[in-house]
Formats: structure tokens, sequence, C-alpha cells
């Protein structure tokens, strides 16, 4: 079982780094295409946001929910008492949200007018990366706050 665990948890922070390269990816391309005005420009960056969204943010998105359930589910009671899961499922439910705005933000792209400014694109530039640090410090630390009951 420890090796099933280790193997879980490998999976789980490439699929992690492949989740935030591709968020923090699309965001920088949104910015950038916002801005563009020429037409093979704005042809290109939809190419890349595709490329991005459908091969890097996605499949990453799928295999960090996937594995971080499959964690769970191997050591419920391991887990699911510690209350720094908790929050760290209510930052991961918030990285969710931001991930399906940007799926949906990459198809208003397709047709004009474009969806919302620069200046809102580089705010949500760095939502990914402040929430993936917060989770990190949380998994790392492991902070005793509370502990829900059971097990």
């Amino acid at each position: 079982m420890a090796f099933w665990i280790v193997l879980l948890k490998s999976l789980h922070i490439v699929a992690v780094i492949a989740w935030m390269a591709g968020l923090l990816g699309l965001y920088r391309l949104y910015v950038q295409h916002r801005a563009e005005g020429e037409a093979v420009a704005m042809a290109r960056f939809r190419a890349l946001e595709r490329w991005a969204w459908l091969a890097v943010a996605v499949p990453g998105a799928w295999g960090t929910v996937l594995t971080g359930a499959a964690i769970i589910a191997l050591l419920p009671c391991g887990y699911l008492p510690q209350g720094w899961l908790t929050l760290k499922l209510i930052l991961v439910a918030g990285l969710l949200a931001v991930h399906l705005l940007a799926g949906r933000t990459r198809k208003a792209f397709l047709e004009p007018p474009f969806p919302a400014s620069e200046a809102v694109f580089r705010a949500l530039t760095v939502v990914p990366a402040v929430v993936t640090v917060l989770a990190v410090l949380l998994v790392e630390f492991q902070p005793p706050w509370f502990a829900w009951p059971g097990c």
C-alpha cells in the first residue's frame, strides 16, 4: 500500500504542476490576446490558447482531482479528519472555478466582442499562483487548527 500512496502523491504533484502551468500560461495568453488587434496574431493566439487548454490545463486538472481523490480513498482516516485538508479542498474548488472561467473565456475569444480587460486577465494570472502556494503550505505544514471527529 505504501508504494501506491507514494506513486499517487508523485503523480498528484506532476498533475498540479501541469495544471498550474496551463492556467498561468492561458491567462498570460489572454492578456496578450486582449492587447492584440491584428487578425493573424489573434488567430495564432487562439491556436495557442486551445493547445494550453486542451493539452495542458484540462489533463492537469483531471489528473490532480483523480489522484487527490485516490489518495483520500486509500487513506480516508489518515486525511479526512484533518482540518487542513478541508481548507485545501476549498482552495481546490476555487482553482476549479478559475479553471472553468478560463475555459469559458477561451470560447469567448473566438468571436468579438472580447471578454474583460487586459487588467482583469493580469489579475487572474496571479490567482492560481497564490492559491497553489497556499495549498502547498497547507500540505507541508499540516497545521493542527482543528480536526473532524471520526475514524
